[in-house]
């Protein structure tokens, strides 16, 4: 099953657009099989997680970080990932380029937009992105590489499409700048349920789970309401 996804989204998937295999719960052996089907980028949201995959996939493949880091997971999180998808603040960058520096290495990150405004979520408010990016650029061990975003979730994807064009807009002005530091070049947003919208507003990079592993263990639906005997 595996297999078949993976082939079937590449297919339809343009050229200039990469897909991450978001692999957060899957089982090493489950993140070989897409790698086998021509997933090259792997998408991992625990960096204890990417480690046993890692051992067991090894290192032909990219690596990108897509959860929350946390400070305390940056050292390990710049040893084993080659891209930090979601870096939206100056004290998780400032963390990053010290790790980096220590360990002789330049961390490429995508910083991550709350496009939704969603207090429950990370993310940089889309109109502090600039700021951020300004001082992000002065570290000598860390580029920016471009802008990830999540959206609200919603059944239905055509209500991510407002978010996504709202972060493209934010990309392009951006790059416009051609600030040093900031190649701007990786504009990350859609899952398995709006990927399409957010090509179509202008995405090259999609992270992609459900629908290349299926659904996540422990997704059952949950057991109907009965009435209690009398």
């Amino acid at each position: 099953m595996i297999r078949e996804n993976v082939r079937n989204i590449l297919q339809g998937l343009p050229p200039h657009v990469q897909l991450v295999a978001a692999a957060k719960s899957r089982t090493p052996e489950e993140v070989r099989e897409a790698v086998e089907a021509g997933v090259k980028l792997i998408g991992e949201n625990y960096v204890q997680e990417a480690a046993a995959a890692q051992a067991v996939v090894g290192r032909g493949v990219k690596w990108h970080f897509i959860g929350h880091l946390q400070t305390n997971k940056v050292r390990r999180a710049v040893e084993i990932f080659d891209l930090i998808e979601t870096v939206d603040s100056l004290k998780l960058g400032l963390e990053i380029d010290k790790r980096s520096r220590e360990q002789g290495k330049v961390m490429p990150v995508l910083i991550e937009i709350n496009s939704g405004r969603e207090p429950q979520k990370s993310g940089v408010m889309p109109e502090d992105t600039e700021v951020l990016i300004r001082e992000l650029v002065r570290l000598s061990n860390l580029k920016v590489d471009g802008l990830m975003t999540m959206g609200p979730e919603s059944g239905n994807p055509e209500d991510s499409r407002p978010y996504f064009r709202l972060t493209k807009d934010i990309f392009d002005r951006l790059r416009s700048l051609s600030l040093p530091g900031a190649a701007m070049s990786s504009l990350s947003m859609g899952m398995s349920h709006s990927y399409r919208v957010a090509v179509e507003e202008g995405a090259n990079m999609v992270r992609l789970g459900t629908i290349i592993f299926g659904p996540r263990p422990g997704w059952a639906a949950p057991p109907k309401k009965t009435e209690p005997e009398k």
